[in-house]
């Protein structure tokens, strides 16, 4: 191996390890506030992928009528809710209107626009609202009635989500694969190295998400909330701060980053329904890396992975995903010589 084969296997493994660090600090982020290690992080992936992919055929994607089915079932579980604790109907029909509203406007706005076929960036915004709506659904639907339960639960929970979301990806979008359009094809020279423009946007995107949401966390109020909840859940409600609203809020913005990962690896790969979950793993290594708390760590396991994974799949292909999933094993043996241990729950 010379000095140019070692350049483009970083800048390769530097290029993917940029979406396994959004990926990465999607998963921290809810498990710091919910403490669900949020398996399904990688399908978000998949559904902002193909999504743009059947926008650019002029159809429909499946992810709309998934969407209205989704904001029908949460709409409904919200109004049995709020009716059974205040027994009364107008709260209740209000509370399943806010639930089921915004993702009805975004499913609605979809249909008008898929036939039209407006240009790429459109069709990029359409599919991160689309999947971001999906976000607090999910939560409303298979965690908030069990926001208490302990992490095995809602491991297990988030397991059945995985696999319902797998499914369902299948039946919407079939098995075939799509692979996006590049946002940007041109390509830029320094020395030996060819620097895509895809890979310049990835670069871009994943360090502008970053600033942003360190500025969300630091400046706004909500921000401020979800790390006060983060910190400790009965104190943040005991202040006043709504613990139903913080996961909503938090699956959201998970949504938000699986959605944005896949339209940026969609140009580089060809996406299938059930692709998300191998990227959200290496996105999951990134997060134990981490210790599930820390978003520099996040980053900074998520570009070893990339790394790793470029040159282990140029010494040995075939054992490329072995050798970044091993990564995990002494990682979590470091940290449980490391840190005493204790009682999961009290």
């Amino acid at each position: 191996m010379d000095f140019t084969i070692a350049s483009v296997l970083t800048l390769d493994g530097l290029t993917n390890g940029a979406v396994y660090a959004l990926l990465g600090m999607g998963i921290v982020l809810v498990f710091s506030v919910t403490r669900v290690i949020f398996i399904p992080q990688g399908e978000f992936v998949a559904y902002g992928a193909l999504t743009l992919a059947v926008f650019q055929t002029g159809q429909v994607p499946g992810t709309v009528w998934l969407l209205f089915i989704i904001a029908g079932v949460a709409a409904m579980m919200e109004l049995v809710s709020v009716w059974r604790h205040r027994g009364s109907a107008s709260p209740a029909v209000k509370a399943a209107l806010r639930t089921a509203v915004p993702a009805l406007a975004v499913g609605l706005v979809s249909l008008w626009a898929a036939p039209r076929q407006f240009p790429l960036a459109v069709q990029a915004l359409l599919s991160l609202a689309l999947v971001t709506a999906y976000g607090p659904l999910v939560y409303r639907v298979a965690y908030q009635s069990l926001a208490g339960s302990s992490s095995l639960v809602l491991l297990i929970v988030s397991v059945g989500v995985h696999f319902a979301m797998t499914g369902l990806g299948l039946l919407f979008f079939g098995a075939e694969g799509f692979r996006n359009p590049s946002f940007w094809d041109s390509n830029l020279s320094i020395g030996p190295l060819t620097l895509s423009g895809q890979a310049l946007i990835i670069f871009l995107a994943s360090a502008a998400l970053i600033v942003l949401l360190r500025l969300f966390f630091e400046r706004s109020l909500y921000g401020k909330a979800l790390h006060a909840t983060a910190v400790n859940r009965l104190g943040a409600r005991l202040m006043g701060i709504s613990t139903e609203s913080a996961g909503q809020l938090t699956f959201a913005m998970a949504a938000l980053i699986g959605a944005l990962s896949g339209l940026l690896i969609g140009p580089t790969t060809t996406i299938f329904y059930d692709s998300g979950f191998l990227i959200g793993l290496k996105g999951f290594v990134a997060a134990v890396i981490a210790g599930l708390h820390s978003y520099p760590g996040a980053l900074l396991g998520a570009l070893s992975v990339g790394a790793i994974e470029s040159f282990g799949s140029f010494w040995a292909s075939a054992f490329k995903e072995v050798i970044v999933f091993t990564i995990v094993l002494p990682v979590l043996l470091w940290r449980s010589l490391r840190s005493p241990h204790a009682n999961e729950e009290h």
